[in-house]
């Protein structure tokens, strides 16, 4: 919470006593200034009134000029140099909800300080788009180098991309203006990564593209993914269900767990129940099946070869390896005791 020397709610009622009636009650409706905290579409100050929304409309750029042209706007100057000091210690840009919750301590007092920031000169809202949320910039330059380098930083992701907080935030380094990134804190290079739709953290704390699955997991799927992926060797379906219930809070059935495991191409069976990430490099199939493609790739391999290059993708023993390539219509022993391909 901020340390402002202004009471928020004080200064917007001296503010508005330089109006008329009417308008005062227009902007007060608009920025739910009264005690209900309510903000009003144009549309539904309009129905009031018996006037069009572009009337209404009007009506409110009026007063805001007229206010920022009173003498009482002139008595705030130090109020609004204040505020501009605030928003310069927080980077300068930053994205609204931050905004008011750092300046306001209940909806009442974010809608008086939203109302101040609308009213300042020296602060510029940029509306919410694809890429970014609501925010506010005191200084052009810096909002839009920020921007730019979320921007690249969204590009050099993949979908399947995940990152540590500590190498996205070097990664972010890396696409910022040095001498920016150098003169401003960790804290800020965090928020101004709040700024991007694009960009987001996912439930343990990892960096991706805010639309993959990785990051904004929805089902049993995504939840089991993020298990396996934080436990980092293969894992029975049982524990990864277990697992999504101790990391998410979130109730996994084991059968359920187990079926969402075999239709997604994400998981492959490594063993009896065991389950790795298709992206370590394990390639889906029976033991027969694997087999056959490291003898396509590699070669003739000698037994211990051939044992040492299907534990790498299959967590089942020696013998059971060996069995497999006792089969004739699918592999031949050589003279020299390697194993083959049949022909």
């Amino acid at each position: 919470m901020s340390s402002m020397s202004f009471k928020p709610k004080q200064a917007t009622k001296k503010l508005l006593g330089a109006l008329s009636p009417r308008a005062q009650d227009v902007l007060t409706k608009r920025y739910g200034l009264d005690t209900e905290a309510h903000s009003h579409t144009l549309e539904a100050i309009g129905q009031i009134y018996g006037i069009t929304r572009e009337r209404v409309r009007q009506i409110e750029n009026h007063a805001l000029h007229s206010i920022q042209k009173s003498d009482a706007y002139k008595e705030f100057k130090t109020l609004f140099e204040e505020l501009e000091t605030e928003v310069a210690r927080l980077g300068h840009i930053i994205a609204e909800h931050e905004l008011l919750e750092a300046l306001g301590k209940d909806s009442s007092s974010k809608n008086h300080v939203f109302f101040l920031l609308t009213l300042g000169t020296p602060f510029t809202r940029s509306k919410e788009d694809d890429d970014f949320h609501h925010r506010w910039h005191t200084e052009p330059k810096v909002a839009d180098m920020v921007e730019k380098a979320l921007a690249r930083m969204h590009e050099s992701l993949s979908e399947d991309d995940l990152l540590s907080e500590e190498d996205m935030m070097k990664r972010f380094v890396e696409n910022l203006d040095e001498a920016v990134a150098r003169e401003n804190d960790e804290a800020t290079l965090y928020r101004w990564l709040g700024l991007s739709k694009r960009i987001a953290k996912n439930p343990l704390g990892e960096w991706g593209v805010a639309s993959s699955p990785n990051v904004r997991a929805k089902g049993i799927r995504d939840f089991a993914y993020l298990a396996v992926k934080r436990h980092g060797s293969p894992m029975h379906f049982r524990e990864v269900a277990k697992s999504i219930e101790e990391l998410f809070a979130r109730q996994a059935h084991v059968a359920t767990c187990h079926n969402e495991l075999i239709k997604d191409k994400r998981f492959v069976l490594v063993g009896r129940g065991l389950y790795a990430l298709t992206e370590w490099g394990y390639s889906a199939g029976v033991v027969k099946d694997v087999l056959r493609e490291i003898l396509r790739k590699e070669g003739a391999l000698t037994r211990n070869e051939i044992i040492d290059r299907v534990r790498r993708e299959r967590y089942v023993k020696d013998n059971t390896i060996v069995v497999n390539l006792q089969d004739l219509a699918l592999f031949k022993k050589l003279s020299d005791g390697r194993y083959a391909l049949a022909d």
